[in-house]
């Protein structure tokens, strides 16, 4: 018997194609028919919601070319973690808007790296309204999954998250839920105070493979949960009570394909990241030669997690992920 086919993210627009966040990379996912696009959230100097996939900016654009910047390479503490940089919240936006994208990883991705230096940073409210703009031309509902990154620390720096978000979502008529919209984060509290703003989406609780939220680690310390813990009998009850579902690293369900159903049985949504068909991304047995570029059994690897019944999948190629995830089971 078949089964709806899982929700096809466009994961930081088509990556595999187009440096990722740029406008190109968003306008090619729509024109590949993905069902929504997934942003990432960071924040300016002055406020302004700024799509990237991390507040440290320099392996994604070109600031390190810029001499006026060059005094802004600093060392900061994220998310307890030590990076080296140039980071957006030191960056007005109009001062941001005149850096460009740059592929991630060149050397595995370099059809996409022949676009750099052509399109800017986007902001938030850009993609709001292409995203809107797209479903209403093509005559179909395209969601966004907005991804609110580093939320405790953005928080410590004195910015007020969850407003700021509601503020921009309420003005670009995004809050009602009229538009398909899901808002997700690794950091559990931020979820709850976007809900409690009145914002009307579907909360997806982003959990990795190993670890602990940083949220609930600045909250209890060494105390605080693994996210393996999140994930058993009891983790999972209390989040059917918390969150609308659950955004899980593929490798704990290509481990543990019953989680997803686990899940389900308590009324939660299973999502899953990352598809992508590269060797460097694939699990051990599905990687095929020793190029790390090159394309693996990503059809055997993705086969395993479509079946384990998911909700909704991330993908860097979506004219793959569509063609794959679009598919019957007997087609598969």
């Amino acid at each position: 018997m078949s089964r709806r086919r899982p929700l096809v993210i466009g994961h930081r627009g088509a990556p595999g194609y187009r440096p990722e966040h740029s406008l190109a990379s968003y306008e090619l996912a729509l024109d590949l028919g993905v069902d929504a696009v997934e942003p990432d959230i960071v924040f300016s100097q002055d406020g302004v919601a700024v799509i990237r996939h991390e507040n440290e900016i320099g392996s994604t654009t070109d600031v390190a070319d810029h001499p006026e910047f060059a005094s802004r390479r600093v060392t900061k503490e994220v998310d307890g973690a030590s990076h080296t940089g140039w980071f957006v919240e030191d960056f007005t936006w109009n001062e941001l808007t005149t850096l460009r994208c740059r592929e991630r990883l060149p050397l595995l991705r370099s059809r996409s790296a022949a676009f750099d230096g052509r399109h800017p940073i986007m902001r938030l409210r850009e993609l709001l309204d292409l995203v809107a703009a797209a479903g209403e031309r093509e005559g179909r509902a395209i969601g966004i999954v907005l991804e609110v990154k580093h939320a405790t620390y953005f928080a410590s720096q004195g910015y007020d998250v969850a407003g700021l978000l509601a503020a921009e979502l309420q003005d670009a008529a995004w809050n009602s839920g009229a538009r398909q919209l899901v808002i997700e984060s690794f950091e559990q509290r931020i979820l709850q105070r976007m809900r409690d703003r009145g914002i009307r989406a579907r909360y997806i609780y982003l959990l990795e493979a190993e670890g602990r939220a940083v949220d609930l680690v600045a909250a209890e310390g060494p105390d605080a949960p693994t996210y393996a813990d999140q994930l058993t009998a009891g983790g999972l009850d209390r989040l059917a009570h918390e969150v609308d579902g659950i955004s899980l690293d593929k490798r704990v369900i290509l481990e543990d394909p019953g989680v997803v159903g686990d899940a389900h049985r308590r009324g939660l949504e299973v999502y899953t990241w990352t598809c992508r068909p590269e060797n460097a991304f694939l699990a051990p047995e599905f990687q095929r030669g020793t190029d790390a570029a090159s394309f693996g059994d990503w059809e055997g690897e993705w086969r395993r997690i479509a079946d384990a019944g998911v909700d909704g999948v991330f993908v860097d190629h979506p004219d793959l992920g569509v063609a794959f995830f679009g598919r019957s089971d007997t087609d598969r």
